[in-house]
């Protein structure tokens, strides 16, 4: 008797709930439709566009700028950075083996 009371309550919360819901929903839909349309919106929306296609050949022109440093600095210039690397591991490592794989039987 419980979980049937507990299954009616809860439906009936549900129907109430979702058609608060979808009023609300219906009213945030309709404000954000009657801002969309309002001129002056689209007005300014046509400027940023407008502005956005100006300044993007700027814009793509620093990112690469920046881009290009970022790389310098994280690149040394002029080495060889295989040498460096295998300098940095151990000798005995098995990157620097010809074959690294183990050799004869395996206990």
């Amino acid at each position: 008797m419980k979980k049937l009371t507990l299954l009616i309550a809860g439906g009936i919360g549900y129907v109430l709930g979702t058609r608060a819901g979808r009023e609300r929903y219906e009213q945030i839909k309709k404000a954000a439709t009657r801002v969309k349309e309002d001129p002056r919106v689209q007005e300014k929306a046509a400027q940023a566009a407008d502005l956005a296609k100006e300044k993007a050949p700027i814009v793509k022109d620093k990112v690469a700028a920046a881009a290009s440093t970022a790389a310098d600095k994280v690149t040394p210039s002029g080495s060889d950075h295989r040498s460096e690397l295998e300098d940095q591991l151990n000798p005995e490592s098995t990157a620097l083996q010809d074959n690294p794989y183990p050799q004869g039987n395996l206990p």
